[in-house]
């Protein structure tokens, strides 16, 4: 008897040879290379914004306070050997000399000594066209480094001077480049930096100035965790107030939330190829099982145990499965350096190298997938009896095992979850198809029964009624093949909907037009004048709100105090004014997740839910507000999620009406400015008193970002479409021998060829457009879900989407079957039977 190696190794090279594993091997292929490759990519990414968060910080840990740093912290750092050094931020006025024409700008000033930034370099220029070069030093005494932005503001140049307080500073360099410039509000205003011996002279730090101290430290990751751990621990004691541990996350939130997206987006595409890969695998592995009965049943009558064929087909699936793996690892770290290119410039410099992880979990993907959907079906054929020689209609395939399928399903489900990194991503892609496959069969099983008596065959077409006959005489291989198509299907066409309306949300979200200016302290008096030299310079879409500016004083009638909260972001809250704002129209870009929005509805107000949660509030509680000495009391109707990526007018807190009486009150504005030299200047000379923020750096950075990342979905996107087309076609050619013998029996008793074409299209049409309709519904189902949980954009498809989904099946089923099934219509007639007689 052939021990279980060598019978292995035979079936194997057998196989092989006769093609029988082409669909598998092509299948795990597929499905480990898209993962593997978004691994790849995603650990070096990482791995580079670990790199990089240390330069956008300044340092490997920033202790960031609103008073000038405990000197407790600067004496640890010395304990530990840490190098270190503290930044003074604030906004001001800068101003030209009058001279120069006295104009004047808000800027943020940036006091910063020698040794400036611990982590990265400052970029600077000799003039304002030409490019940045890094640089090591700081502003000398007496000199000030300003943005180009700046420059043409005020109307100077490098060389002249620029007045800052009760000091005089010279123009020395233009900065083009900062490191850890960060993301609030003032350091959209034109940066000014100059040397820490300059500020006491300017006079412009007051007991009552709102200054940002940052207190950065570097050395060795151990001892910076050290430091990190201890300064956390400092800044929640009661008399530490005003003090946080500054992290990538909290200094770029804008950046932050477009990389989360991308990588949610990359996750999602690859879960699509692993969750089709799976249905190809299952459906080739049945086939193949199939096709192998008649062998097994001889080698139990040459007296080979059922140990011995299980063991070899086991033995020949792990050989199979690990090449297939090791091929897809192959594929997929060669892929993953088309998305460096594709994403090259999310992070400063080269990327590190990645870790062995990503392809450690691709080989037991690879391996899992085939154990978990491939196996089952073809250990039955160690359960083939004998007596199949001569009997054929004994020894056929059962369903598999439900412990031995529910276990590789659940292993499968969990590699899944883990290979998205989100776990409502992860969630809703499994959940989602595993709902959808059983539904899936459910309604294809009650088409089948209604089609069986919905076709009249006294008066139907011929074809029509061969191809009920067709699919209503195998019921369970008619519900198989609709529930695979439908899967496969249904990947396609949500990746289609990702594709076009969530990428194209995703883009709304931050449009090419965009508002790059933001303008505060507009007086009422100025308002219309404001609004006419807007659109007199072209500017037709802009938003418009009023400022009001208050200080939460009592919740549900008990005063507030910063000491009532242990978070220090509530306690920062509680402790300044809010900006207020009153519209009786609900914002376009916000959407109400609890509650309801009621326009002009007086004693009611709108809260953002971020900082409802942050301050403990929630639906019907009270809110008074002092607003420069009135008092405002109303109730929280509604909660509202705010997309701070938008770059559009936002606030915490808004009042559904069109004013409040009796209130100090300003404007502001978001605006596309035009692009036209001057403007700013002009607005500026118009109105002196305003405020305008120039935002257009950050934002085409966050959309540059999102460029590359559509490119690289789009990328991904082939590989999930080559896994659909995998199931479309192992689904479709799931039946082909037995096809082969119907069709044999209907050439002998007469049929002609072309009737059985006919009766093929009529089959695969039908079976195309009932899984094109049930994907499609499912598809605009889950791609509702994801884009309101897991990528938080409020989207619905379109009606058209059934429609145009159910021709796209009958279509594809089409193709497919035409590409699969070609051979069986070409069979010579003696062939055919002698086939079907086997």
């Amino acid at each position: 008897m052939a021990s279980v190696w060598h019978l292995g190794w035979r079936t194997l090279w057998r196989d092989l040879r006769a093609g029988e594993l082409r669909l598998l091997i092509v299948a795990v292929t597929l499905a480990v290379a898209a993962l593997t490759a978004v691994g790849f990519f995603a650990d070096r990414l990482k791995g580079g914004l670990a790199r990089d968060a240390r330069q956008l910080l300044g340092g490997d840990a920033v202790v960031v306070s609103d008073n000038p740093t405990p000197p407790e912290f600067g004496q640890k750092a010395r304990e530990l050997g840490l190098g270190a050094l503290t930044t003074a931020t604030f906004p001001t006025m800068a101003r030209a000399t009058d001279a120069q024409g006295g104009a004047s700008r808000l800027v943020s000033l940036k006091a910063v000594p020698s040794g400036y930034p611990l982590r990265g370099n400052l970029s600077t220029a000799a003039s304002r066209d030409r490019a940045g070069a890094p640089t090591r030093d700081v502003p000398a005494p007496g000199q000030a480094w300003v943005e180009a932005s700046l420059l043409e503001a005020l109307g100077l140049d490098l060389g002249d001077p620029l007045l800052l307080g009760d000091t005089q500073l010279r123009i020395a360099r233009v900065i083009t480049l900062e490191p850890d410039r960060g993301a609030g509000f003032l350091s959209f205003a034109p940066r000014v930096m100059m040397n820490e011996a300059d500020l006491p002279a300017s006079r412009l730090i007051l007991p009552a100035s709102r200054v940002s101290w940052r207190f950065a430290v570097a050395g060795p990751d151990r001892k910076v965790a050290q430091f990190a751990q201890w300064a956390q621990q400092q800044a929640t004691r009661p008399e530490v107030r005003g003090v946080r541990i500054e992290s990538f996350e909290s200094g770029r939130p804008e950046m932050r939330q477009t990389l989360d997206r991308a990588e949610k987006f990359l996750n999602l595409v690859a879960l699509l190829a692993a969750l089709l890969s799976a249905v190809a695998v299952a459906l080739a592995a049945r086939g193949f099982a199939t096709s192998h009965l008649d062998d097994c049943a001889m080698l139990r009558v040459l007296g080979q145990s059922q140990r011995t064929i299980a063991g070899a087909y086991t033995l020949e699936f792990a050989l199979v499965g690990l090449a297939a793996s090791l091929l897809g690892v192959a594929i997929g770290f060669g892929i993953h350096y088309v998305f460096v290119f594709l994403l090259s410039g999310l992070v400063e410099t080269t990327l590190p190298a990645s870790s062995a992880w990503p392809a450690a979990f691709g080989l037991g993907m690879g391996l899992t997938l085939l154990f978990a959907f491939g196996l089952p079906p073809v250990l039955q054929l160690a359960q083939v009896p004998p007596l199949r020689v001569i009997r054929r209609d004994i020894g056929n395939l059962k369903p598999a095992s439900a412990a031995v399928l529910a276990l590789g399903v659940a292993g499968f489900a969990a590699l899944l979850l883990g290979a998205s990194s989100d776990l409502k991503l992860g969630g809703m892609a499994v959940g989602g198809f595993a709902g959808a496959v059983v539904l899936f069969a459910l309604l294809s099983w009650a088409a089948v029964k209604l089609l069986r008596v919905s076709v009249n065959e006294a008066t139907a077409p011929r074809w029509l009624v061969l191809a009920t006959r067709q699919v209503s005489a195998r019921p369970a291989y008619a519900v198989v093949q609709v529930s695979a198509l439908a899967v496969g299907l249904l990947a396609l066409v949500l990746l289609v909907l990702l594709r076009t309306d969530l990428v194209a949300s995703w883009r709304r979200a931050t449009p090419a037009d965009a508002p790059n200016r933001f303008v505060i302290n507009v007086m009422p008096e100025q308002a219309g004048d404001f609004q006419a030299a807007l659109q007199t310079a072209g500017v037709k879409n802009y938003d418009w709100f009023p400022m009001i500016r208050g200080r939460l004083v009592a919740v549900n009638g008990r005063a507030v105090a910063p000491g009532d909260y242990t978070d220090d972001r509530a306690k920062r809250l509680v402790d300044r004014e809010f900006n207020l704002s009153t519209t009786p129209v609900q914002p376009a870009h916000n959407l109400v997740v609890q509650g309801h929005w009621t326009p002009q509805e007086q004693g009611a107000i709108s809260v953002e839910e971020g900082i409802a949660t942050t301050l403990g509030l929630k639906l019907g509680d009270s809110l008074r507000f002092d607003i420069g000495g009135v008092t405002n009391e109303s109730r929280i109707t509604s909660l509202r999620k705010v997309d701070w990526g938008s770059m559009r007018a936002n606030f915490f807190v808004i009042y559904p009406v069109s004013e409040l009486k009796d209130v100090p009150v300003t404007f502001m504005s978001a605006f596309r400015a035009p692009e036209r030299r001057g403007f700013d200047n002009e607005l500026v000379r118009r109105f002196p008193n305003i405020t305008n923020v120039d935002m257009t750096a950050t934002i085409n950075q966050v959309q540059g970002v999102l460029d590359k990342v559509v490119r690289a979905v789009e990328f991904l996107f082939g590989f999930t479409l080559a896994a659909g087309l995998v199931v479309l076609f192992a689904s479709v050619t799931a039946t082909r021998e037995e096809r082969a013998r119907e069709f044999a029996v209907m050439r002998a008793v007469g049929a002609s060829g072309a009737l059985l074409r006919q009766v093929q299209r009529a089959e695969l049409v039908g079976v195309g457009l009932l899984a094109g309709f049930l994907a499609s519904i499912v598809a605009a189902a889950v791609g509702w879900g994801m884009a309101r949980y897991v990528f938080d954009f409020d989207w619905t498809a379109s009606a058209w989407v059934p429609f145009f989904g159910a021709l796209a099946g009958a279509a594809l089923a089409l193709a497919a079957g035409w590409w699969g099934l070609r051979e069986v219509l070409r069979r010579p007639v003696v062939e055919t039977l002698r086939r079907a007689a086997e």
